[in-house]
């Protein structure tokens, strides 16, 4: 019988070639890269004609994962959120992929429109460009006309994308049972989970009818805030494929240039984008996840116009009630709060060293206090947090992963508007609405509700739990199973130090006694048992040190 897994991978033998082959190419530039023949490296190539010999780890996989295509470019931009898994560096060459792709042949949308809002294009529309306004992996968008003259975009999904990136789900999910069976040092960074959230993801943000929901619902939530804009959606021209809706008429996020010229104040554009995101954070708990440049426009009034909400993310009662019980704790400098908050969010390994990690986060929030809010680089602080948590092997739950990416590229976009902005400023209103809310009578209320809940689910289970562990302790069928965690290294450390003392006190003994054969009065096995217990004896001392038992430092 196959294992599954195997038989997974063997169903798309022809797609798993084409992946091991980018693979190969873009990990043999290292094995070139020390050999003195330029002729030999300038041939190692990315698809698009750069030198591989040079680039770091980290580039290379960005590179390979745009050539493999759409699914692994995903792949790629979701653990751009997980820094606490991959790692600073990785992430943020990660966050760099670029899904831009050649646009699908012009019969290939009218033909997906047509067949999913049942009438010809131009029935449906007044004026439809075949030429596309941008192209995507997933999907491109056409600019359009109504019949009653609202100028519209139309986002259609590719054609035959679907089975492609089933097909590659599929591929990358056997990899990674196989690597989490076969790969002890990978087990750690949950590959298995990873990818079972990751094809959820990929997955809903294929079925259109997802995002105009989420356009739908910022628009609601934002109806009478005049200094942001959504999208109006046209639900009778929309599918699971298509999407329609309103244009917006303004300044790319991405054009610095226009932006300066508009003669708007950027500033205040950055503060209303900004204060958006934050009311979408704390206040809804649904948020848009992708505030880069792209995704924001400028319209006049200095109106903020979002796009593209594909990309949401959602924090429930509990884990928001965490969020900021973590936020409130770093502003009152409590260590201690700050760690109990981590290590209730986090999954934490068995041997965390639990004061050595509040050492750390003392020492990290040290650095921030008695600094202007003005000075503090919000994006930065929540880096260094992140990779403190990471070097403890503590894993972030993926909302919470998803919000702190979300927060880091928040600045990052607003100083590219105005270089002076400060996110730290502009939360701290948001803090003291949390401290506010968090003694409110609802939050009380919902509090005490959660509390009964709880006690009753406990109260109800536990006389059956106890029943049953009666019965099995009397049929004689309870087991017990110990799990001893890193036995092993100390017994043979023990082993080895009573040996090592053994062969000591044995040499002792023949040297003391001069036991033949003899080398200028001295026992050869005498001698020879010395140098090996010195020798055992440093290995230990070696292992002991390594293990951190002892300070190196001394």
């Amino acid at each position: 019988m196959k294992v599954e897994p195997l038989a997974r991978l063997e169903r798309h033998a022809k797609r798993l070639g084409e992946i091991a082959a980018v693979a190969g190419k873009y990990g043999l530039s290292d094995w070139f890269g020390g050999f003195g023949y330029p002729w030999l490296q300038d041939r190692l190539r990315s698809s698009d004609g750069q030198t591989l010999s040079g680039l770091t780890t980290a580039a290379r996989l960005r590179l390979a994962l745009t050539e493999l295509g759409t699914t692994f470019i995903k792949l790629g931009q979701m653990l751009s959120t997980r820094a606490d898994i991959v790692g600073a560096e990785l992430a943020g060459e990660l966050a760099g992929l670029q899904s831009n792709v050649p646009a699908d042949l012009s019969g290939a949308a009218r033909v997906t429109l047509e067949a999913d809002l049942g009438g010809r294009v131009e029935e449906l529309f007044t004026s439809f460009d075949d030429t596309p306004l941008a192209a995507a992996s997933i999907a491109q968008v056409h600019g359009a006309r109504l019949p009653g003259g609202e100028n519209v975009v139309v986002k259609i999904r590719r054609a035959g994308i679907e089975a492609k990136v089933v097909t590659d789900l599929e591929i990358v999910q056997g990899l990674a049972e196989l690597l989490e069976k076969h790969s002890p040092g990978l087990r750690p960074y949950q590959p298995v989970a990873i990818t079972r959230q990751f094809r959820r993801t990929l997955l809903r943000e294929m079925d259109f009818s997802y995002e105009k929901r989420n356009l739908q619902d910022f628009a609601r939530r934002f109806e009478g805030d005049a200094t942001v804009h959504i999208p109006r959606v046209f639900e009778e021209l929309c599918s699971h494929q298509i999407i329609t809706m309103e244009r917006l008429e303004g300044i790319p996020g991405t054009d610095v240039a226009a932006l300066q010229a508009s003669g708007e104040d950027l500033a205040e554009f950055a503060r209303r984008g900004a204060n958006m995101y934050l009311e979408m954070v704390f206040r809804d708990g649904f948020y848009h996840a992708d505030p880069h440049p792209g995704n924001l426009k400028l319209l006049p009034g200095c109106v903020v116009g979002v796009l593209d909400c594909g990309q949401v993310g959602r924090l429930d009662d509990e884990l928001r009630d965490e969020v900021e019980a973590l936020l409130l704790a770093v502003v009152e400098n409590d260590a201690d709060q700050v760690t109990e908050s981590v290590l209730r969010l986090g999954a934490v390994p068995p041997d965390c060293a639990r004061d050595r990690l509040r050492s750390d986060l003392d020492d990290f929030m040290s650095d921030y206090i008695g600094h202007p809010l003005g000075d503090i680089h919000v994006g930065q602080a929540l880096s260094n947090l992140i990779e403190i948590i990471r070097s403890h092997d503590i894993t972030l739950p993926p909302p919470l992963a998803l919000l702190l990416k979300t927060l880091i590229l928040l600045e990052g976009t607003s100083r590219r508007f105005n270089p002076g902005f400060s996110l730290a400023e502009l939360m701290a209103p948001f803090c003291r609405r949390m401290a506010l809310r968090r003694l409110s009578p609802r939050r009380l209320q919902r509090r005490a509700r959660r509390f009964i809940r709880d006690w009753d689910r406990l109260v109800t289970t536990l006389p059956r739990d106890v029943a049953d562990l009666l019965a099995r302790f009397r049929d004689g069928t309870l087991t017990v199973h110990l799990d001893h965690r890193h036995l092993d290294p100390i017994v043979n450390r023990l082993v080895l130090g009573v040996l090592t003392a053994a062969i000591f006190l044995g040499s002792s003994e023949l040297w003391s006694r001069q036991a033949p054969p003899l080398l200028w009065g001295v026992s050869v096995f005498g001698a020879l048992g010395y140098l090996t217990s010195v020798w055992l004896g440093w290995r230990l001392l070696r292992a002991i040190r390594k293990s951190g038992n002892i300070d190196s430092r001394d």
